[in-house]
């Protein structure tokens, strides 16, 4: 095969292939769509379906293939307002926490057992404020990540 039928041969697979990967040339824009869902609905012929589903089904392209791209200015740069500091670690003091995983939760998994443990404990601090400002789960560490930490021994 000589260098111009390779040439020719090439040409013509990727013209191909770039007219079947473009969208249709009659699909609607959003507009036209949502007009054309507004009509079927009018008429009491879209049986139950949604808008999605008739603009999947009837408008044969999606929203972002149809719409237009817009050319617009580089944004200003503004200088950017300091980003909040990140919250401190809450304290653990004035928490009470379990000095051993509960012998109940043996048969269980050994995160299981000291999450069961911890939650307990927790519970039990609730009722009488022992639980040093502390939720459950917070950011920047709750009694649970402290407490596990603690039944771990780091």
């Amino acid at each position: 095969m000589n260098f111009s039928a390779r040439t020719g041969l090439t040409a013509l697979l990727l013209g191909c292939a770039t007219a079947l990967a473009a969208p249709s040339a009659h699909a609607l824009t959003a507009k036209e769509c949502h007009a054309k869902f507004k009509e079927a609905k009018a008429e009491n012929t879209l049986n139950g379906q949604t808008f999605k589903a008739f603009k999947a089904a009837n408008c044969d392209a999606t929203t972002a293939e149809t719409a237009p791209t817009t050319t617009s200015k580089p944004a200003e740069t503004a200088p950017e307002a300091a980003k909040p500091a990140a919250p401190a670690a809450v304290s653990a003091s004035g928490a009470t926490f379990p000095s051993a995983v509960d012998p109940q939760y043996s048969k269980l998994s050994a995160g299981k057992a000291r999450m069961k443990t911890c939650l307990d404990q927790y519970h039990t601090n609730k009722s009488s404020n022992a639980n040093g400002n502390m939720k459950w789960i917070q950011k920047g560490g709750g009694y649970y990540s402290e407490c596990n930490k603690r039944l771990k021994g780091e």
